[in-house]
């Protein structure tokens, strides 16, 4: 009978999906955004959790133990990747000795896969700041890109619960036909700043840019990574007041000080956007996450 039982065990863990009480997906993720998701396409088949906050900045977590506690009984793990999880995904990860989540096992899952990336670099070093040698991996904000991700997001649940592949495909084919929807409503709100000039606190916003027709001309960092100095602030208030810009865009993890300076010196409105799912209380998942942003530009470019 023990035998059994040990083999009954061994079965279980080869099979990719966890033995638990609640009979659900276990997966964590690195980002909210990626956690919201994946409770879409997952249904009422996963238990999701995410380690970052919302109004956390991706680039700097602090690893806890409880982190790695949720990381040795995931299923699955999905993460951002590239080089933006760098600091604290892979020691979380590794510290967590789950076979069924590391790099190139079924459970683990890179969101990045087939994504077309703005911004890679040609060479690196060290005088341009903060720089993501793979390209800028804030990619999640571009709707479009964020249907890839759901369909990598699928692909990682297929290959630990195949059985369940129609609810899961029914669960993205209506993802994908929401994003479309909503995206018209978002374009269109935003289409009478078509072109708008802005300046941006971090260079974060590229993909949500290119996605919605705005002109990032410049950034309150010097360069990436280097908090603003008084030369640059300089040089951005003279860019404000030469190309009548009215807009400056921050996220909730970086301090407005600089900002307002600037908005002081030219009449430049500070909007802070959030940059991912539960950044702000009424942000509760993938969709409010636009609805929200869009809703702060508009609002904040009334007359």
């Amino acid at each position: 009978m023990k035998h059994k039982n040990i083999l009954l065990f061994l079965l279980i863990s080869i099979s990719g999906i966890r033995a638990n009480a609640s009979g659900k997906i276990k997966v964590v993720t690195t980002l909210t955004d990626l956690k919201s998701i994946t409770e879409i396409i997952g249904g009422d088949l996963v238990e999701v959790s995410s380690i970052a906050t919302g109004y956390q900045n991706p680039h700097f977590v602090d690893p806890k133990p409880s982190y790695i506690i949720k990381l040795s009984k995931a299923d699955m793990f999905v993460t951002i990747g590239l080089d933006l999880e760098n600091g604290w995904s892979p020691s979380l990860l590794n510290s967590s000795r789950n076979a069924r989540i590391q790099k190139g096992a079924p459970g683990y899952v890179d969101a990045s896969e087939n994504i077309s990336l703005l911004q890679v670099p040609n060479s690196i070093s060290r005088q341009q700041g903060d720089i993501h040698i793979f390209g800028n991996p804030h990619y999640w904000l571009d709707p479009m890109r964020g249907k890839l991700i759901a369909r990598n997001i699928y692909n990682g649940l297929l290959r630990i619960s195949p059985e369940n592949k129609n609810y899961f495909a029914k669960n993205l084919a209506a993802f994908i036909a929401k994003i479309d929807r909503q995206d018209k409503i978002w374009k269109n709100a935003l289409a009478p700043y078509d072109g708008m000039k802005v300046i941006v606190y971090h260079n974060e916003w590229v993909y949500f840019e290119k996605h919605f027709g705005l002109k990032v001309v410049d950034f309150l960092e010097p360069k990436p990574g280097i908090p603003p100095t008084p030369s640059q602030l300089v040089k951005v208030i003279n860019e404000v007041k030469a190309n009548n810009i009215k807009l400056i865009i921050t996220s909730p993890y970086f301090p407005t000080k600089s900002a307002d300076v600037v908005a002081r010196q030219t009449g430049a409105k500070v909007v802070v956007l959030a940059t991912s799912v539960g950044a702000e209380d009424e942000i509760k998942d993938y969709f409010d996450l636009f609805d929200y942003d869009v809703h702060q530009i508009v609002n904040h470019l009334k007359p």
